[in-house]
């Protein structure tokens, strides 16, 4: 009697360890607005799509701020989307002087095979080792600066990305 509690309570952990997870990421996400399968980009909306975002830079003459993120899981990228790109300030910067790229590895979140593979590739291209790792490219792909999280709120956060980009 006791092996078939342990199984059934083994069982019963298996299953509920496997449903998804609703928490404070998912929240953030709502504002945090993503074109992930727009056919065209969208001025101020988060693209998955590498290519996408790199046509739009190329046609619009813009950099392509890339957020590598693990978007359900690691805190300082859910602060960072609280804190700065959730905010309509951002967004309006965003729209009138980016290309918005958003590389995923989420532990909850399930992506397609060709995204996995897509963002897997992204991160050992450009080294990327810890989340978040925001960079700036020119439109051509190449690195014009790199960052992550920074504290003082969406005005002090534009500012620092006017930096690197000047």
């Amino acid at each position: 009697m006791k092996y078939i509690l342990i199984i059934l309570l083994i069982s019963m952990v298996a299953v509920l360890g496997c449903t998804p997870a609703q928490d404070s990421a998912e929240s953030a996400e709502d504002s945090y607005e993503m074109a992930a399968d727009a056919i065209e980009y969208e001025l101020g909306a988060w693209s998955e799509n590498w290519d996408l975002a790199m046509n739009a830079a190329k046609e619009l003459k813009r950099p392509v701020l890339v957020n590598f993120t693990g978007s359900d899981w690691c805190m300082w990228c859910i602060r960072l989307v609280n804190e700065v790109f959730s905010k309509d300030e951002f967004h309006e910067y965003a729209k009138e002087n980016l290309i918005l790229l958003k590389l995923d590895f989420p532990s909850k979140i399930t992506q397609s095979a060709e995204l996995k593979k897509q963002n897997e590739t992204l991160q050992n291209q450009f080294g990327i080792q810890g989340f978040p790792t925001i960079l700036l490219l020119d439109s051509s792909g190449k690195e014009i600066g790199r960052t992550g999280y920074q504290q003082g709120g969406v005005q002090s956060y534009i500012k620092h990305l006017q930096s690197i980009l000047k």
